[in-house]
């Protein structure tokens, strides 16, 4: 049962846009910013943040592969 969940949860980042992937990190830092959470919250918050910056990463690399760059002669290479 633990294997679905970790499953469920890895096509949940594939299915993040880049955009919602920070907006997720951007609510993760404020709820590790915040003066009252528990080591125990803060530690979930942590894993959680470093998936979506593994998920941001991923998108990021993915995109730059598609990025084209225009040679001298007018021809188009991927990047």
């Amino acid at each position: 049962m633990k294997k679905e969940k970790i499953e469920e949860k890895e096509n949940e980042m594939e299915s993040l846009s880049i955009e919602e992937a920070f907006a997720k990190l951007d609510e993760t830092i404020l709820q590790l910013e915040a003066e009252d959470i528990t080591l125990e919250d803060s530690l979930k918050a942590y894993e959680q943040g470093m998936e979506y910056v593994r998920s941001c990463n991923e998108a990021i690399d993915r995109a730059e592969k598609k990025v084209l760059v225009i040679r001298g002669n007018g021809e188009l290479d991927e990047f």
